[in-house]
């Protein structure tokens, strides 16, 4: 591991202040950081420690939503008692990730900065890697890609992002919270991740010293009628093949608005908006509705490619999108 000035932030002003240096990065619970610094795949200057900061808040908001304090953990946030009862869908997915002992270190802003599991990025000893060497080229193009993006990839990367937790943030409309030099914006989660497009060593649009303070949701309609599905090689501690958060608001048995996100399929939460249109008026558990659910996973799906280890995913996120939808449906989401 590269030497680098460690620094125990009191508040986020002094956070801030420490950022200006060159390579500074920002340490939370490091459960994914510190084995990126460690193994080389990483590197930093100046480490500056936030978990004394007081960014762990979970409140309830002005428009009746909720703000998710950046350092709070993964457990802590998941077993919340607003969280549960109001978006099961964001319980489901926490509960869905890691194991529980990571989940008691993970806190929410280190989850929306997850890198990607990728081997070739995660190891050194692989020279080709655009998103860890920019310029290297993408050895899982020809190499080992089964684990990798079907949509919104390109020629420089096609390794997907890991998280659980940003799927259901992209289904429930959440906005990511910054502050830096500049001042505070506020930033919908659908745009905080990037496209590898030609540089895909940038994984978000934040800027250097930016610092995530909450995670914003709004109220949502969808806490009695969401289902978080996640297909994985193994029933715990595995990243997901396919997932699937959807969510239902239903009058009277119909639907009246839909969400869908995927995730294991791209290199971000991937959202089309609009896709869950055709759902709206259906009533689920009838063949019309399971007629326009496939419809919405052909509309998510649209442009899809896979290579040579992936290609089942195509038609596993097909049907992994039909059934999430007809969970959704049976009013599973209140069981988180």
């Amino acid at each position: 591991m590269k030497p680098f000035f460690y620094d125990r932030a009191a508040d986020t002003d002094q956070a801030l202040g420490y950022a200006r240096q060159p390579e500074a990065r920002f340490l939370a619970g490091g459960t994914n950081l510190i084995d990126l610094l460690k193994n080389g795949a990483e590197q930093t200057s100046r480490l500056i420690d936030l978990n004394h900061t007081g960014l762990n808040a979970i409140t309830v908001t002005a428009d009746g939503g909720l703000s998710l304090g950046a350092l709070a953990r993964n457990s802590d946030t998941a077993n919340h008692e607003l969280v549960r009862q109001r978006y099961p869908l964001l319980a489901q997915a926490l509960l869905s990730g890691a194991s529980a002992q990571l989940r008691n270190m993970a806190t929410n802003g280190g989850n929306l900065l997850q890198r990607t599991r990728c081997p070739y990025f995660t190891d050194p000893a692989f020279a080709m890697c655009n998103k860890r060497v920019p310029g290297s080229g993408c050895a899982a193009l020809e190499g080992f890609n089964r684990m990798h993006a079907i949509l919104g990839a390109s020629e420089a990367c096609i390794a997907t992002h890991p998280s659980d937790m940003c799927v259901a943030l992209a289904a429930l409309d959440a906005v990511v919270a910054v502050r830096g030099q500049q001042g505070e914006r506020r930033i919908p989660l659908g745009e905080f991740h990037r496209l590898p497009g030609t540089q895909p060593q940038l994984d978000t649009v934040l800027t250097q010293g930016e610092l995530i303070t909450a995670i914003l949701l709004p109220p949502s309609p969808f806490a009695d009628h969401s289902h978080y599905l996640k297909v994985r090689d193994r029933a715990s501690s595995a990243f997901a093949l396919v997932a699937v958060a959807a969510g239902l608001a239903l009058r009277e048995g119909v639907v009246e608005r839909a969400t869908v996100a995927l995730g294991g399929v791209a290199p971000k939460p991937w959202r089309v908006l609009g896709a869950e249109s055709g759902l709206i008026g259906q009533r689920p558990g009838t063949p019309a509705f399971d007629r326009q659910a496939a419809g919405v996973a052909d509309a998510l799906l649209a442009g899809a490619r896979g290579f040579r280890g992936n290609a089942f995913k195509l038609p596993l996120a097909h049907r992994s999108i039909l059934r999430a939808l007809q969970l959704a449906g049976q009013g599973t989401g209140g069981g988180a």
